[in-house]
């Protein structure tokens, strides 16, 4: 989890610190430690939501001097963007207009700031397959070749054609068959394992799969990995989710 975390010092300690060991009050805040947001982005009319479609708040933690929490700092926020209205005391961000840019978030503690990005989405009405079928000509010598391309979806906000892309949105993907899956495994762009991704400008979002072939049972096995792609908003699968997706998978000869 990224965080933001801020230290700031009195211009005093900072000319004292030459010579000396800094020192503060008990309960005098140095740093704070603003938490990644619970989500990339926030609906438009709605409020920020975690995975399970709670509403969720900012989480930021004060230290002092010792590095020991300060649990009664206190902490207020704001936006430094249009987009998006945020309640200055318990921080609930609620979205009201779309942009292209993410906003930031704000927390203050004293004199001491950090902030968080969020973009600003609309509503994710539908999902749909993009690239629905990928394939694989492994190899066990040459095990670059063991990578297939991304398996994508769609998330769309209205109905079509008027529709619109959802970007900024978070998109889980699992392996459902085969049920044993030790030989693939769901990775990023870059190669790193990774089961979920976040939707682009145009409201795509995908996984590829690398295949372990020394793991597979019959080295000549010719099959398919099927994938379940899924969106979730207020807690409820999007319509069209899960979407199928299939990455074919057969020996080079």
């Amino acid at each position: 989890m990224r965080r933001a975390f801020f230290t700031a010092f009195a211009s005093t300690a900072l000319a004292a610190a030459a010579c000396t060991d800094v020192t503060g009050a008990k309960n005098e805040v140095l740093s704070i430690q603003f938490d990644t947001l619970a989500a990339p982005s926030v609906v438009v009319d709605d409020s920020l939501r975690d995975s399970t479609g709670a509403i969720a708040l900012p989480r930021v933690t004060a230290f002092d001097f010792s590095g020991a929490k300060v649990p009664s700092a206190v902490v207020r926020y704001h936006s430094a963007d249009r987009g998006v209205t945020v309640d200055s005391i318990t921080g609930l961000i609620r979205g009201d207009s779309a942009r292209l840019t993410p906003v930031r978030i704000i927390a203050t503690v004293g004199d001491i700031q950090a902030e968080q990005p969020l973009s600003v989405t609309l509503r994710p009405d539908t999902m749909v397959a993009a690239n629905a079928v990928d394939s694989i000509r492994y190899s066990l010598i040459d095990t670059t070749l063991n990578l297939s391309s991304a398996v994508t979806v769609s998330l769309r906000h209205g109905t079509p054609p008027a529709d619109s892309a959802v970007n900024a949105y978070l998109v889980s993907f699992a392996v459902v068959s085969p049920a044993t899956s030790a030989f693939v495994e769901l990775v990023d762009d870059g190669g790193r394992k990774s089961a979920v991704d976040t939707t682009d400008a145009n409201g795509l979002a995908g996984r590829r799969i690398r295949l372990h072939a020394s793991l597979l049972g019959n080295p000549q096995l010719s099959d398919s990995v099927v994938i379940n792609a899924t969106a979730k908003y207020r807690g409820q699968v999007v319509k069209g989710g899960p979407v199928r997706l299939v990455v074919r998978i057969k020996p080079r000869s």
